[in-house]
């Protein structure tokens, strides 16, 4: 574990709209992340694949090419540059389909009325409608995900080069950035149904756009993540619950160290970004150390929850714009052990939600929360959640001192200054 210690030295905060910074090379694939630039810049940095010779530089335009791409050469530093929209839908839903799989058998036979709402559905044997919606998702699974090896820069070429319907798997891997890309989420075609979940039981989905899981120096920058086509309010119910097709936009879980996250646009979205995933004995030996995370300039726009949502980690959150909508929850989530610093952030919140609910706490853990602006005026985000959440009281003081820092902008600013310069596009 590294020691950041409160002694350590704080970061002075100005007064005046910061450039984005700059990244050592003109070519947005070549780029490397700059020095004490959140925590991917700790120790040996973030370099992707910038040492890539020209063999091992390939530009692709479909699903297949970019998966072939991925797979060439191990772990040699490569640069795969993105153009245009890739499609990773593939043919559609039924083209996963197992024989036999049948979704209005699956109501039937798992309706609550008949079923009950006491037992899940993990005892299904494989010929049963749980056990062939497996056996479907597991097809889904292997076409939609992509595994990024080390040593590797994914970078879009121009304004609008992204995915639909992609999950890109960062997997216990070293160095890696991903840049300029717009993601719009992968929709499960296979939804679980889990009566015990809650006491009117939910859908639960498969698929993150990201993952970051285990891996170590990964930078994410200037992409662009959204719902797109398929929103939450455009997805049907069953058993009087959301059939929920989507999971989260941006998971760091189990041990994943050195991330940091500049520049995004994370919107219209409802569980967003998830930093451990569990309060579990065994996830917190994995867990416990690690997920040092930085998260400054994103915006925030129009989500329900986990902006992020936090289990164990040193997380930096600073200089980010949060936007809320109408099913607002809650902006960061305080989990088991989890160590926030929020700093210099702005958030706007509509008429008659209060920034009390900025902050959730789920579990007992400390908080920093200083110099954030609501709605334009500083906000002690703390002393307002204990005041409108009394039940819920937060602690202050974190216990740690964010140092990987570049330019801190005055909160004041943040708002015209990341909505300019965020997301996909955005590159300068």
């Amino acid at each position: 574990m590294v020691a950041v210690t409160c002694t350590a030295l704080v970061l002075a905060v100005t007064g005046t709209a910061a450039a984005q910074p700059r990244h050592h090379h003109a070519d947005p694939g070549r780029q490397v992340l700059a020095a004490q630039d959140g925590w991917a810049s700790y120790g040996a940095g973030t370099t992707g694949g910038a040492r890539a010779d020209a063999a091992h530089v390939h530009t692709v335009r479909t699903w297949d090419a970019f998966k072939a791409a991925l797979a060439a050469d191990g772990d040699a530093p490569k640069i795969i540059r993105v153009s245009g929209t890739i499609d990773a839908d593939g043919p559609g839903c039924g083209s996963f389909a197992v024989p036999g799989y049948d979704f209005d058998t699956y109501l039937k036979t798992y309706a609550p009325e008949t079923w009950g709402r006491d037992r899940d559905l993990s005892a299904e044997p494989e010929d049963s409608p749980e056990g062939l919606r497996r056996a479907s998702q597991a097809r889904q699974d292997a076409y939609v995900k992509a595994y990024v090896p080390a040593n590797t820069t994914i970078v879009g070429v121009g304004e609008d080069a992204g995915f639909k319907g992609a999950s890109l798997q960062i997997k216990d891997v070293d160095n890696v950035i991903v840049r300029n890309l717009s993601f719009e989420s992968p929709l499960d075609c296979f939804p679980q149904w889990d009566p015990t979940d809650t006491a009117d039981g939910n859908w639960n989905s498969e698929y993150d756009s990201a993952v970051v899981h285990g891996a170590t120096h990964v930078w994410m920058d200037h992409n662009t993540f959204t719902d797109g086509d398929h929103p939450d309010s455009a997805l049907p119910h069953y058993y009087g619950r959301i059939f929920e097709q989507h999971d989260g936009e941006l998971d760091i879980v189990k041990g994943a160290d050195y991330v940091t996250a500049s520049w995004n646009v994370f919107e219209d979205h409802d569980k967003t970004i998830l930093i451990g995933n569990s309060d579990s004995a065994s996830t917190a030996a994995v867990d416990r150390g690690h997920l040092k995370v930085t998260f400054h300039h994103n915006l925030f726009a129009d989500l329900v929850e986990r902006a992020p949502r936090v289990r164990f980690g040193q997380v930096d959150s600073y200089n980010n714009h949060f936007v809320a909508g109408a099913d607002y929850g809650y902006s960061y989530g305080i989990g088991m052990e989890s160590q926030l610093v929020a700093e210099h952030n702005a958030f706007t919140l509509p008429s008659g939600v209060g920034a009390g609910r900025v902050l959730k706490k789920w579990k007992e853990a400390p908080v920093t929360a200083a110099d954030n602006y609501v709605n334009g005026r500083r906000t002690d985000l703390i002393a307002v959640h204990n005041t409108e959440v009394p039940d819920e009281t937060l602690r202050s003081g974190a216990g740690w001192t964010p140092v990987l820092r570049t330019h801190v902008d005055s909160p004041r600013a943040v708002p015209a200054v990341v909505d300019h310069g965020a997301g996909a596009g955005r590159l300068r």
